[in-house]
């Protein structure tokens, strides 16, 4: 009975929510996937010259193990129901820890598998301040694909989702600004009007709270979009402070760069280095919902190893 209350809550179109959900998947453990090849762009210049792509299988981190466990709980309850996410995201690490998990959310994942609650977890980081890192908006591009119709919904699940584990407001809001620009893709589809870049950072700005974040991305909005990207890197940063705000205004420069080519963007950004795994999971989750299925490399999927999702869970 609890099953069939749950069931009828769930939205009239939550089919084509999570079409929307799992083409962001598909985008996001591409990026995720093809990027953490490139921590060390040296060994890996012939490729950036030739575009000879690496080898298979193409294995993805945390970054799409954590997306995984959001669409998880979207699937079933047609919303964030932050309990259900922890343990989402404790369970998949127990089963395999070994994703790339940073130290922040390993510590607070081995809480929650522990017994203790997630809330206490996550606020105790970094003595108190909580994580204002970069893996609240890794995760957040199928939220924006879910609730895109409805941009109010789409900031308070994206808040809601990176409280889990993230808890500084910079932290949150660097996944509301991912949120809003998924979203805003999966519109722009429909959209005639709506496939300039200055679009995409004013919805992001617009919805985007008053952080490190928000100032960087206004900085991004700034960047002539024809800067050479070590260029626009050095201004923005890459995700080698593993921090939201070192790395989400430079993948929403590069999503606006490209809004049109999925596989140019992410050697732009591959490119460049950094925390490249994240940065390749950001740009990708938006821009699948930008192109659609049809802009998706079948190669490239055709690489990377089988997502573990069970949407029936």
């Amino acid at each position: 009975m609890q099953v069939m209350t749950r069931l009828a809550a769930l939205p009239l179109d939550h089919d084509v929510r999570m079409a929307r959900v799992r083409l962001a998947l598909d985008g996001l453990s591409l990026g995720d996937s093809f990027g953490q090849h490139f921590f060390a762009p040296e060994l890996w210049r012939t490729q950036f010259n030739s575009r000879e792509l690496p080898p298979s299988p193409w294995t993805y981190t945390d970054d799409t193990e954590m997306a995984l466990a959001i669409a998880d709980v979207l699937a079933r309850h047609g919303e964030i129901v932050q309990d259900q996410l922890a343990g989402g995201f404790a369970r998949r690490f127990g089963v395999n820890p070994y994703r790339g998990y940073g130290s922040g959310a390993i510590e607070v994942l081995q809480a929650i598998e522990a017994g203790r609650s997630w809330r206490e977890a996550a606020a105790g980081l970094f003595d108190g301040r909580g994580s204002l890192g970069n893996g609240a908006a890794m995760r957040a591009a199928p939220v924006g694909a879910y609730f895109a119709g409805d941009f109010e919904a789409v900031i308070e699940q994206a808040r809601k989702s990176a409280e889990v584990t993230h808890t500084h407001p910079d932290g949150i809001a660097g996944a509301i600004a991912v949120a809003a620009a998924a979203a805003w893709a999966a519109n722009r589809r429909a959209t005639e009007d709506a496939n300039r870049a200055e679009s995409l950072f004013e919805c992001v700005l617009e919805h985007t709270p008053e952080s490190a974040t928000r100032q960087g991305i206004e900085a991004a909005a700034r960047l002539p979009l024809e800067v050479w990207e070590f260029h626009a890197a050095g201004k923005l940063g890459n995700g080698a402070d593993i921090r939201s705000a070192d790395t989400v205004p430079f993948c929403l420069w590069v999503v606006a760069r490209h809004l049109d080519d999925f596989t140019e963007a992410l050697w732009t950004s591959s490119r460049v280095g950094g925390d490249a795994d994240t940065t390749g999971a950001i740009i990708g989750g938006i821009l699948a919902l930008a192109v659609g299925p049809e802009g998706l490399p079948i190669n490239w999927l055709a690489k990377r190893e089988e997502l573990l999702i069970s949407f029936d869970a």
